[in-house]
C-alpha cells in the first residue's frame, strides 16, 4: 500500500491518478473530506491540517511507502519567514516520518526543493560549466520556504538513523504539466492572448521537469534498492530559456510567439521600481540542474520530451 500526502495537490493528485490507472492501492491523504478527486482503487482521508500532532495511525496500517507531497508552498510574499512554514514543512514532516518508522512503513519520499541548493545558478561560478546545481552541493537556502524544506530534510535523516526508515529526497525545480497553477498558468494566458512580451533579449538556461517525467521518477524511487539514503535531483534532459519556453508553449498553441527586445538592465530596473524583483530574477536569471546522478543511480531517463511534456500541458488547458 502506497500513501500519498497532498493528495489533492498538482502533484499527489497526479501520483494518484497515475497509481489508479496501474490498479495499484493507495492512500491519497487530504486536508479537507470533498477536495480529493475520486479514484478507483485509491481510498481517501481527510487528515486536516498536517503539524505535529496529526494522527496518522489507523492511516498507516499496512502501508510500505510514503510519497510526502504535502506541505505549505512557496509563497512570494511571504517566503522570508521560517515560522511560516515550521509547523507543516518541519514539525509535520517529523511526526509523519516518526509515525511511519513505529508503523513498519519500509520508505519514505520526501519531496523537497532545489531551493535548498539556492535561488540561482548565475553566480555560483566564473567557469560556465560549473553554473550548476548537483547533488552534492553545499545547501544555500535563501528564504523561509527553502530553509524549511533543508531542516525537513535533516530531520528525515535523523528519524532514519534512528529508526531504520529508509529515506529518499526529491529535489524539484519548477513542475509543469497539466492543471498547473501560479506563475506558469499566468504566462500560459499571456501567451494564449496575444500580449507581446519584451523577452527577446534573455539567453539565460531554466531546468524544469514535466509532471509525467516527475511521476515516472517517484515510481522508481519506491522500490529501487539504490534509491535509500539518496538525495536527487529531478529535472527533464532538456533545459529550456525563458524565450524558448514562450516559443515552446506558441507552438503547442498553433501560434507565433510574439517576443521583441528590451536591454536587461532596463527589466531589471522596471522591475525594482514596481517592487517586482523577484519576479523578474526569475523570468531573466538561469537555475540550471546536473540530473545525471539521478539518472545514473537509478536507471532511469526521463520518458517524455519538453515539447511533448509542454504540448501536453498546453491541450489540457
Amino acid at each position: 500500500m502506497i500513501l500519498v500526502t497532498g493528495a489533492n495537490g498538482f502533484i499527489g493528485n497526479s501520483l494518484c491518478h497515475f497509481l489508479s490507472r496501474l490498479n495499484i492501492p493507495a492512500i491519497g491523504a487530504v486536508r479537507f473530506e470533498n477536495s480529493f478527486l475520486k479514484f478507483q482503487n485509491v481510498k481517501h482521508v481527510s487528515v486536516g491540517d498536517i503539524s505535529f500532532d496529526t494522527n496518522w495511525s489507523k492511516i498507516l496500517k499496512n502501508c510500505e511507502y510514503i510519497v510526502h507531497c504535502a506541505g505549505k508552498v512557496h509563497d512570494m510574499n511571504n517566503a522570508n519567514n521560517l515560522d511560516n512554514y515550521r509547523k507543516v514543512n518541519i514539525e509535520g514532516t517529523k511526526n509523519l516520518a516518526e509515525q511511519a518508522a513505529n508503523a513498519g512503513v519500509k520508505r519514505l519520499i520526501f519531496l523537497s526543493s532545489v531551493k535548498v541548493n539556492g535561488e540561482s545558478t548565475d553566480n555560483i561560478s566564473n567557469d560556465p560549466n560549473k553554473k550548476v546545481f548537483r547533488h552534492y552541493d553545499i545547501p544555500n537556502p535563501q528564504d523561509g520556504y527553502s530553509m524549511s524544506k533543508f531542516e525537513a530534510e535533516k530531520v528525515l535523516w535523523e528519524v532514519s538513523s534512528k529508526s531504520g526508515l529508509e529515506i529518499v529526497v526529491v529535489r524539484l525545480p519548477l513542475v509543469y504539466g497539466r492543471s498547473v497553477k501560479g506563475n506558469l498558468a499566468k504566462l500560459i494566458k499571456i501567451v494564449q492572448s496575444g500580449i507581446p512580451l519584451p523577452l527577446s533579449l534573455v539567453k539565460n538556461q531554466r531546468s524544469m521537469i514535466g509532471i509525467d517525467n516527475l511521476i515516472d521518477l517517484l515510481i522508481r524511487c519506491m522500490d529501487h534498492p539504490n534509491a535509500a539514503g539518496k538525495i536527487f535531483l529531478a529535472s527533464d534532459i532538456e533545459n529550456l530559456s525563458t524565450p524558448d519556453l514562450i516559443k515552446s508553449l506558441a507552438n503547442s498553441m498553433g501560434r507565433k510567439s510574439r517576443l521583441f527586445p528590451v536591454p536587461i538592465f532596463l527589466l531589471r530596473l522596471l522591475g525594482s521600481i514596481l517592487g517586482k524583483q523577484k519576479e523578474i530574477n526569475r523570468l531573466l536569471g538561469s537555475l540550471k540542474i546536473d540530473s545525471s546522478y539521478t539518472q545514473e543511480v537509478l536507471n532511469w531517463i526521463p520518458p517524455v520530451s519538453v515539447t511533448e511534456g509542454i504540448r501536453r500541458m498546453v491541450q489540457s488547458k
